[in-house]
């Protein structure tokens, strides 16, 4: 029995397959960055949340990015058959370097030949002109190209109260220049963290959408070994959400989502060596198949609290080989 969820939400799988006429898979690539959560920049010890293997709990620090496509290849070709790969710089802050650092970095990615474009994971308050710069020429000579941005919650009291080290000013002026140059952004938010409930969760996917964006991700938030908020959680300070409260709040979020917006994940994983709680985080597809069976009961899809109707165009398959060809001349 197929899954009802390409019905109901707009996947960025379906997105791709649409476009690109056949499967398209994220390869995770681990280039060495720090943050400035981190590093003394904008603070010390990061997120009170992040112990950043929780979120790339397969990544390992591989100087050699074709070494990590090359691996990343094998798994994901015999798991769904993909031939062609977007290469996601994913662990910690990846734009915190200086331009030739990262131009050698994403260029490299892109020189493998079945590598149609890169995916970047940063924070809002690292993304200079240049770096917007170097990812539009990217953009130009034909590659699929998207920043993702960590926002997480769009209220600073929240951001302040896990120690992002950035408010939704800093969001709002990335997202302003990322899109005034035609770049899209997919931005990242968490569901469930200290202090917020599902009404923060809905204020939080509005002010989004005021500024503007095409991609979406959602993550429950994980309690992981070596953080702060494992620490809180065990003086019973911190209460994870029940996975019928996060499906729940997924499903509200999904139907206030405009249906041209796509949703890149709808839940997120921890290493079982680290994860501490919520238990359910271990089983991705228990989650998104909880999301699907709620708005089946709902009889709902994306954008149905908008009053609009899900309507998926069919894209011509883009012969994106020869357009890099042309672009090169």
């Amino acid at each position: 029995m197929s899954s009802p969820l390409p019905d109901r939400i707009n996947t960025f799988g379906q997105d791709l397959l649409r476009r690109y006429g056949q499967r398209v898979h994220k390869l995770a690539i681990n280039a060495g960055f720090t943050c400035p959560n981190r590093d003394g920049s904008k603070g010390r010890g990061g997120c009170t949340f992040c112990n950043n293997v929780s979120f790339s709990p397969n990544a390992r620090r591989q100087p050699d990015i074709s070494e990590q496509i090359a691996a990343g290849r094998q798994v994901v070709a015999r798991r769904t058959g993909a031939r062609r790969f977007i290469a996601y710089f994913q662990a910690y802050t990846n734009t915190y370097a200086d331009v030739a650092s990262l131009s050698e970095l994403y260029g490299s990615a892109l020189a493998e030949p079945d590598v149609i474009g890169l995916s970047v994971g940063t924070r809002p308050d690292c993304v200079p002109d240049a770096v917007l710069d170097l990812l539009c020429r990217y953009r130009d000579l034909g590659h699929e190209v998207w920043l993702e941005l960590g926002l997480q919650s769009a209220f600073d009291a929240t951001l302040e109260r896990v120690n992002r080290g950035h408010g939704f000013g800093e969001y709002r002026q990335a997202v302003r220049a990322a899109r005034a140059r035609g770049l899209k952004v997919c931005t990242h938010l968490i569901v469930g963290l200290p202090g917020e409930d599902s009404t923060h969760a809905h204020n939080s996917l509005a002010r989004v959408l005021d500024h503007g964006v095409d991609g979406l991700k959602l993550h429950p938030l994980h309690v992981v070994k070596g953080t702060r908020l494992a620490n809180d959680w065990r003086r019973g300070g911190y209460r994870p959400w029940s996975l019928s409260e996060y499906t729940q709040t997924a499903a509200d979020l999904v139907e206030r989502t405009p249906a041209d917006v796509v949703y890149h994940r709808l839940t997120g994983t921890a290493s079982p060596q680290i994860l501490l709680a919520p238990e359910w985080c271990r089983f991705k597809w228990r989650v998104i198949d909880g999301i699907a069976a709620e708005l089946v009961r709902r009889d709902t899809h994306q954008g149905s609290a908008l009053a609009a109707p899900l309507q998926i165009q069919e894209k011509q398959a883009w012969n994106w080989s020869a357009r890099l060809a042309t672009s090169r001349h």
